[in-house]
């Protein structure tokens, strides 16, 4: 059956204005859609800001509180460092004071013990030219002479005992100690008496009553 042209025609002017139309609402609905999405991308970026200046400031506070005790515990550790560094100073220097201290206290030691040595020997000196004075006194009358042997002894040798042989020597040795005490020893002939003479004679001090009482003993002797 065939479609009459003219009706054929007023049916597709009809469809097209339909088509059109649908166009036109679609093509509307997305200018509204773009419309309202174009409105709130301000709006979306305003928020993205203000997040972004917190998330910064958060960012930028605690990196703040991080460096503050970054720097605090450097300063401990510099402090730290100062107080150890006084220490070793301080330690350095008592150690120096110390030494200094032995080192000067040895020092006097030495030089007490150097000049106790030094009186001893000396007084031992001057005891042994008392001890020479008064031999040479009694030498010419007792006919004593006086030797110093090995020992740093004095060895006393007594003549004109013995009337039958005047030149028989009699003889003792003598030592001084450093505590200035006598020692008698080596008689010849020997005494019996000599260590009493020894004990007097440190108590005394009185030598030449010593030699006087040897010199009798050896007398004794001879004329018994």
């Amino acid at each position: 059956m065939e479609i009459p042209w003219s009706l054929e025609s007023k049916d597709l002017g009809s469809n097209l204005e339909d088509e059109l139309a649908l166009l036109d609402k679609s093509i509307n609905e997305f200018w509204n859609k773009f419309k309202g999405n174009v409105s709130d991308i301000p709006c979306q970026m305003v928020g993205l800001r203000d997040t972004y200046k917190d998330i910064n400031k958060a960012f930028a506070e605690k990196l703040s509180v991080k460096l503050k005790e970054e720097e605090r515990v450097i300063q401990i550790l510099l402090e730290y460092q100062n107080q150890i560094r006084r220490q070793n100073k301080l330690i350095q220097e008592k150690k120096d004071t110390i030494l200094t201290a032995n080192v000067q206290d040895l020092k006097e030691e030495y030089a007490r013990k150097k000049e106790t040595i030094n009186t001893a020997k000396k007084a031992s000196e001057d005891r042994l030219k008392r001890l020479q004075k008064s031999v040479d006194v009694y030498k010419d009358r007792l006919g004593l002479e006086i030797r110093k042997i090995y020992g740093d002894k004095l060895q006393f040798i007594f003549t004109n005992i013995d009337p039958k042989h005047p030149d028989s020597p009699f003889m003792f040795c003598l030592h001084l100690h450093e505590a200035r005490d006598y020692e008698v020893t080596d008689s010849a002939p020997h005494l019996e008496c000599l260590s009493e003479f020894q004990e007097n004679v440190r108590k005394t001090k009185n030598f030449s009553a010593f030699l006087a009482n040897v010199r009798k003993a050896f007398s004794t002797m001879a004329y018994n």
